[in-house]
Formats: structure tokens, sequence, C-alpha cells
């Protein structure tokens, strides 16, 4: 079993359980067992089922490719619980929708909900995709504010724009510098972009 399913399952296992709901334990073990993507897909449609449901059929889904998971996956990859936040990023990573880099983009550059933001920039990162570069500098930019609170945002993107190595960020990568919680990932970061060594 994958890692992050196996991780997931305990997961929604314990909170299903810990639901106390009729019937909540066998629609769980139902939603494991099944190979019916159409199944599932109900799960994410029909009016009813508990969030730990969704997110499972949403997850399961997602990493088969079906994009019918795709709404369901962004709205976890902004939820106020982090492991729901992981596991969406891990599903939307494999699901392969020419929409889920855009979407990622949107959350990490929403000052509204930056607090929710460290999975949609890993995630950005993850995908390599046209949006990243971008949405990373625009946010790291932002969170050099003075007494910002969201460091672990900041320094997801100093590290994802390392990983990235594109010229494109070495003008806020230098100005991450002189921020002490930042400045020795801002150097590894540079260091992996061309000409900034």
């Amino acid at each position: 079993m994958d890692e992050e399913l196996r991780v997931l399952t305990e997961r929604l296992r314990a909170e299903s359980a810990a639901s106390g709901a009729p019937g909540a334990t066998a629609e769980y073990d139902r939603l494991v067992a099944t190979g019916d993507h159409d199944e599932l897909a109900a799960v994410l449609t029909e009016p009813g089922h508990p969030l730990w449901a969704r997110e499972l059929a949403a997850f399961r889904l997602g990493v088969a490719g079906d994009r019918r998971a795709f709404e369901s996956l962004v709205l976890l990859l902004n939820h106020r619980d982090p492991p729901r936040c992981a596991s969406a990023a891990h599903a939307l990573a494999r699901l392969g929708d020419p929409r889920t880099a855009r979407a990622a983009a949107a959350l990490a550059t929403n000052e509204l909900r930056v607090a929710y933001a460290l999975h949609p920039v890993r995630l950005l990162v993850e995908l390599r995709a046209p949006e990243a570069v971008p949405a990373l500098i625009t946010t790291l930019r932002r969170r050099l504010r003075p007494h910002d609170p969201y460091r672990r945002v900041a320094l997801a993107c100093v590290e994802g724009l390392g990983t990235l190595g594109d010229d494109r960020a070495a003008p806020v990568l230098n100005d991450a510098l002189a921020h002490p919680a930042l400045a020795e990932a801002a150097v590894r970061a540079l260091a992996r972009i061309p000409g900034q060594r």
C-alpha cells in the first residue's frame, strides 16, 4: 500500500469510528475496498456523506487519475486541517488535471487564506507548472513584510524557488537574505539558480 494512502486510511478509519454515526464503519470499509469509480464519485455528489467519506473517495479517485475528484480535492487543499491539505496535494499531484496548477496558484496567492497556503505552495513546486514561479514569488514577497506570522509559508516559497531554479526568483530571494529565519535557505536557493553563485 502506498504510504500516503496508508496514513490517510488510518486517520480516516479513526475519524469514522469516532463519529459514532450508525453504519460509519461499514461505509468506511466499503469505500476502502471498492474498485468502482462511479461508487466513489457518487460519494462526492450525493448529499449526506460525512467529510471523512468525501475525503477518502476524492483521494482514491485522484490518485487513480479520475478527474471527477478535482473540485473536492481543491476544496480539501484549502482546508484548515493540515493532514487533509497534505492528502489532497498528494492526490492532485497524481490526478493529471490541467486545472490543478491554476487552482494551486490561486490558493497560494490568496492573502485571505494565507494561513493555509503551505500545501498549495508545495504542490506548485511538485507540479513544476508555468504558474509555479510567479505564484511563489508573489507569495514570498508578501511574506517579507515586517512581523509577518507565516514563516513556514515563506520558507516553503524560498525552498521551492530554489528547487525550481528559475532566475526570475533571484531578486526576491536576495530580499529574503535580510530575514534571519529565511537567510540560510535563501543562500541555498540562490546557489541553485544559474548565474547567482
